[in-house]
């Protein structure tokens, strides 16, 4: 996030004129990509720069239910076969998913 501070405050300088630095060279003092410089520099003179990411503070759209997790693990303790076999049985969540889900309760060796 410092990165971006400091390429907007230079993007702003070069609009004011108080420095000579070309967008090329803004982009290689932060370590962004030069397009990526012309969009600040656009979001900079629309007013629309924002050093907060829209998705901070927002729960996941796929996040597992409570009532899922438990409905997974009941029907894995009730079961004999493997966790790939399961995995095709379920298919609504995806291997790593349940194998996670599985791991942090303790049901995998």
């Amino acid at each position: 996030m410092e990165k971006k501070k400091q390429a907007v405050k230079l993007i702003k300088d070069k609009l004011n004129k108080k420095t000579f630095l070309s967008y090329k060279e803004i982009a290689e003092i932060t370590g962004y990509h030069p397009k990526y410089i012309l969009k600040l520099k656009r979001d900079v003179i629309n007013g629309d720069i924002s050093f907060v990411h829209g998705n901070k503070n927002r729960i996941p759209a796929n996040i597992m239910s409570e009532e899922e997790k438990a409905k997974i693990i009941g029907l894995y303790k009730k079961s004999n076969v493997s966790i790939r076999k399961f995995c095709n049985f379920y298919n609504k969540r995806s291997y790593s998913c349940i194998y996670n889900l599985l791991k942090e309760n303790n049901l995998l060796k």
